[in-house]
């Protein structure tokens, strides 16, 4: 069934993804509507998000965010179905980095890079940073870590995707292992961790203010770059224009074992907030990212 089912959808999306752009862009213009007006998709959730973070803005205010962030949910949407059928050329024009060379001289020295990610602009894009590797640096291990999905066909579908140009899948239960044995193996790594969304509760070690809220902050990048010596990074996405990113590599620190604890951490939270607060609509606002609060964590944390 978990085969049938992935053919099924497999073929379904890539049927779409055979589209140009401009037709998708039609349909995520039809999907808007459908998702935003007539599902209201998780729209309390955005509203309270959006409320919160932004204190000072007025109701008419919030609602531009709102409406733009959902003609851009939809947008991200088709643009990944894309990845089915997209020509590195095509790719290249479309997703840009910046300052790509400050990571080839980081692992310059056999030295690996860990990099920051957020849920902005379109994520599933970053993964085509690969093709600005070339000749040796194509022996260079690019992955990125995921959270499985419950159902199979599924899973292995969005995993695909994901590695469409050659990025090695990381499970997230499956990380520190993979990272090790990837060190024994004497492989370079840059590998990437979406770190914006909140832990999970026996994960809670260090609490900041993020868009005006206190917040449950994931360390585990932090932690790994202290016990292996890599190397940060911070990749700061922008939205050009419709289908058309631009993502600027920004280090954080190539002596995390030297960086004050926490450091690492706070400058990345520092850094996705100046990036979201630029433009708040091409944040992913539908997460319950602020469900935990501290008193309530305590009590989970002490009974564990």
């Amino acid at each position: 069934m978990n085969k049938l089912l992935y053919y099924i959808v497999y073929t379904w999306m890539y049927l779409h993804a055979l589209l140009p752009f401009s037709v998708l862009y039609v349909l995520s213009d039809i999907l808007y509507c459908l998702v935003y007006k007539v599902a209201g998709y998780r729209l309390k959730v955005v509203r309270n998000n959006l409320k919160n973070s932004f204190p000072d803005k007025t109701k008419e205010e919030l609602l531009v965010i709102e409406k733009r962030f959902y003609h851009h949910f939809c947008d991200y949407f088709v643009e990944t179905l894309k990845l089915l059928h997209i020509s590195d050329k095509e790719m290249r024009k479309r997703m840009q980095f910046e300052n790509v060379e400050q990571i080839k001289d980081l692992m310059k020295d056999g030295n690996s890079v860990l990099m920051f990610l957020g849920h902005y602009c379109n994520w599933e894009w970053i993964p085509s940073i690969t093709l600005d590797f070339q000749g040796k640096d194509k022996d260079k291990i690019l992955g990125q870590i995921y959270r499985p999905l419950k159902n199979k066909a599924f899973d292995e579908l969005f995993l695909k995707i994901r590695s469409r140009f050659g990025s090695l899948g990381i499970p997230k239960n499956e990380t520190l292992r993979a990272i090790v044995k990837l060190r024994k193996e004497k492989k370079q790594v840059l590998i990437g961790f979406m770190s914006d969304q909140i832990p999970s509760v026996f994960n809670i070690h260090y609490w900041s203010t993020f868009l005006n809220q206190d917040s449950a902050i994931f360390t585990g990048v932090e932690r790994i770059a202290k016990q292996t010596g890599f190397s940060v990074i911070y990749l700061d996405m922008e939205k050009v224009k419709r289908g058309h990113y631009k993502a600027t590599v920004k280090l954080i620190t190539d002596k995390a074992q030297a960086e004050p604890e926490f450091y690492i951490t706070e400058t990345y939270i520092r850094s996705m907030e100046r990036t979201i607060l630029r433009d708040p609509a091409y944040w992913l606002w539908t997460h319950k990212r602020w469900k935990w609060n501290r008193k309530d964590v305590e009590l989970v944390q002490q009974h564990k």
